[in-house]
This record gives C-alpha cells, structure tokens and sequence, in this order.
C-alpha cells in the first residue's frame, strides 16, 4: 500500500512540473464581440468579413474602413528557471552545502577492517531446553 502511494505521489509531481514548465500559446479570431474560433496547434479560421485588399490603381480613391474582425493571441509561458545556480549563494551558504554533501556520503562507506571481534568467544551455555520448558512446540 506504502509503494503504491508513494508512486501515485511521484506521478502527480511529475504532471505538476511538467504543466507548469510548457508554454502555450492561443489564437483566437472575433467578429466584432463574438468569438469565432480559437486553436491552440494552427491559425484560426476566419470568419471571411476581414478587410479586401484594395487594388493598387483605385486605392487613393477608396475609403477605408476599421475591419470589425480582430485576431487576438494569448502566450501563456511556463517557468525556465527549475535548475538553481551554485553560484548565487552566499560563502556560508557554498560551505554549508559542500560539507553536508561531503558528510552525506561518507555515511555509506564501509569499514576497511574485516576483523570479527567475537572469533575468540565461546557461545554461551544452554541449561536447559526452553521449548521443553515453556511448553512451546513448532507444528
């Protein structure tokens, strides 16, 4: 039960860092206040009432006019700074961290000496049987 918590846990850190580090972006396209369409991978589609090119020999005497379709994009950027530098923290700080790392990892050494201490000790000696005596049998 203990490892399927701990890797539920481990999944749902791993989605929460990567939805806040991808960035995004959306496009959408009105037609005066209504929302026509919006695309997160391609460009929207648009609504076919944008402003027409004028043609280059009439276009001193047309008339322009505000084109009542807007395109509008929302970026949403996820977060680029994940990966501390070791460099902004202070002395104190620097020898801190080196001497918790150096004492870290000396705790998982092993003892050079293979020496066994008790080699020259007899085992203690057995008065009685206790299974007999308590009544206690392995079936």
């Amino acid at each position: 039960m203990k490892q399927i918590i701990h890797k539920s846990i481990a999944m749902v850190m791993a989605v929460v860092v990567l939805l806040t580090t991808m960035s995004f972006t959306v496009d959408m396209h009105y037609c005066g206040d209504t929302l026509v369409d919006f695309s997160f991978i391609q460009d929207v589609k648009t609504c076919g009432m944008e402003k027409a090119e004028p043609a280059k020999s009439c276009s001193k005497s047309m008339i322009s006019k505000k084109s009542c379709c807007s395109d509008e994009q929302l970026i949403i950027e996820g977060q680029d700074d994940l990966k501390q530098d070791f460099s902004q923290l202070t002395f104190e700080q620097q020898i801190f961290v080196a001497s918790f790392a150096y004492s870290y990892i000396s705790l998982f050494e092993g003892t050079k000496s293979k020496e066994i201490s008790f080699l020259d000790h007899s085992p203690p000696f057995i008065r009685r049987d206790l299974q007999l005596l308590h009544q206690t049998f392995l079936i």
